[in-house]
This record gives structure tokens, sequence and C-alpha cells, in this order.
């Protein structure tokens, strides 16, 4: 369904992103993920034509963005970071306005506006003023204007920035429930989200491409490091000691009355707990808590982003 092709694009003489190469197969979801000025945003744009790429080619449906961008842009529901609306029209209004636009048949634009605005909840503010909404249902018209022509391909740049939580959850399940009739390539910060939503991430850093997998295998390849936590009291050289164990990569310790809280950055799939509560049981220390969390997206992440930025 997307296609991209060693794509670069350059802003007075910064380059946004360098030689980009992927694809994404139609029915997929995919997380795009990376910090602030990644080029995510920068990428999105040039895939829904919104702006011009310096090199290299992207194709939507086989579709060339740049030569035939009619075409392509049939086919893509695009929901951007800052919604664009008219708030001085009403949301059913705007939604129909929209549907003729993008080409709805006459006929079927009630149809298409009536199922969009079931899906996205907004039924009962199909004649609210848009400028009357709240930033969360702002969100949800945007998002119905991104399916009312039924496109292949949604790009959703941030598309659950200013929800509350049981926005965010209506908005997760209908991501979800769109895959496998349609691709959907979703921009977020919200890493467990993705993990819930997507069946594959690509990461980007600096314009280019560090990562792309399921994030199943991105935590199994990049071995990124889990933690422990230790709570005890009377654990007198404490951070020392727990450096020596075997799998410790880093300690820290901080107070909490006459309790000590150590936290320790382990290497990939190292589980140290045993020897750390050998330890404790030698020293005497009074353990309160013993706990470890495993490696998440979110250690993967910023394993891949943080350590040259």
């Amino acid at each position: 369904m997307i296609k991209v092709e060693n794509l670069t694009k350059r802003f007075a003489g910064v380059t946004a992103i360098n030689q980009l190469n992927f694809e994404v197969a139609k029915g997929e979801v995919v997380g795009f993920l990376g910090p602030n000025g990644a080029g995510k945003s920068t990428t999105m744009k040039i895939l829904t034509s919104y702006l011009p790429a310096s090199s290299g080619t992207a194709s939507i449906a086989g579709f060339d963005v740049f030569e035939q961008s009619v075409e392509a842009r049939k086919r893509i529901g695009y929901l951007p970071e800052n919604t664009p609306l008219y708030t001085d029209m009403r949301v059913g209004e705007y939604l129909r306005y929209r549907a003729n636009l993008k080409g709805v048949a006459g006929r079927k634009v009630k149809q298409a506006v009536g199922d969009v605005l079931d899906l996205c909840s907004l039924r009962d503010r199909e004649r609210s003023l848009i400028g009357s909404l709240s930033k969360g249902y702002r969100q949800r018209v945007g998002l119905a204007d991104a399916l009312v022509h039924d496109p292949e391909l949604l790009i959703l740049d941030e598309p659950t920035i200013g929800l509350d939580p049981n926005q965010i959850r209506h908005v997760r399940e209908l991501i979800k429930n769109l895959g496998g009739k349609r691709t959907v390539l979703i921009s977020t910060h919200i890493l467990p989200e993705v993990e819930i939503m997507c069946s594959r991430v690509i990461v980007i850093h600096k314009g280019e491409i560090r990562a792309s997998d399921t994030a199943e295998n991105l935590l199994k390849n990049h071995r990124a490091a889990g933690h422990m936590r230790l709570e005890a009291k009377d654990a007198t050289d404490g951070r020392e000691l727990l450096s020596k164990l075997p799998g410790v990569k880093d300690v820290t310790e901080e107070k909490d009355g006459d309790y000590s809280i150590f936290q320790l950055k382990l290497d990939a799939n190292a589980d140290p707990c045993e020897d750390a509560m050998r330890l404790a049981t030698e020293k005497h220390w009074k353990v309160r808590e013993l706990t470890r969390r495993r490696a998440t997206l979110e250690d993967v992440f910023v394993e891949l982003t943080h350590s040259d930025s």
C-alpha cells in the first residue's frame, strides 16, 4: 500500500529526512515512532502530497504521490496533528461538505456522513458548531473527516492528542477495528498504545530509520535493559554491593525515611533477583520490596533514539 524509496527532504540546508526506505502492506497497522524533530510529520506530509520531496520516490496503492498525486490522495484519509476545521460550521454540515469535496457520490453522502458520525461517536453533536466543541470532540471530527470517503489508507499524526482516557480508549479500539479492512500508518508518543494497536513498528531518529519490526521482535533483538527495584532498611553500602551483582549495569539510590530505595538497570534478560535477595539476607537488610520489570517498547525506543542524541 505504501512504498518509499530513498526519500529525502531538505529545508534550507537542513536534512529533515535522509534516504528513507520502507513499505507498508495492505491491511497493516504500523506505528511510526520517533522523538520530536525526527522527521515523522515531514514524511507524512510528503506521503499525503502536502510537501514535495527533495529526492526519492513514494507511492500509495501504486500511484506516485508526486506524478499522480490526485489518484494517490483519493486513497488516503489524513488526520494531521493540528486538525484544521471550519469552526463556524456545524459538525454534520462540515462532514457533508468534506464528503462532497472528496468525491463521494451525491446520493451516498448522507449514508457516508451517518456512518462516520456513528463510528466516531458524534451523532449527538451533529448539529453542534465545531467552534463550541472541546478539543477531544474536534479531534473526533477530524478523524470522521479522514474516514468519510472510505479510504484504503489512513495516515494519523498523533490521533489521541488532547483526548481524555475514555476517548483515547475509544480511538484505540476504532483504529484496531480498522486494521485489516484499511491500512493505517499512525504516529504517536503513547508507546503502550502502539503495542496494543500496531502489528509493526518503524522507529525514525534524526531523519533516518533505526528499526522496523514487530514490537515483540524489537524487544528480543535489541535486547533493551530491564529494571529492578529494591527497598531495604539498614542497607549500608547497598549501592556499591548491588552494582557488583551479575547483569547489573547501573544502580541509583534514594531515601525514604529509614529505607533505601535502589533502582537497578539490568542487562537484557538479566534476572539478579535471587542474587540480590541472597545479598540482603547475608547483610541482614530488612527488605520491604523487591521487584523486577522487564524491558518495554519505551526502553527500546530510548535505546534507539537516545544514544547519540
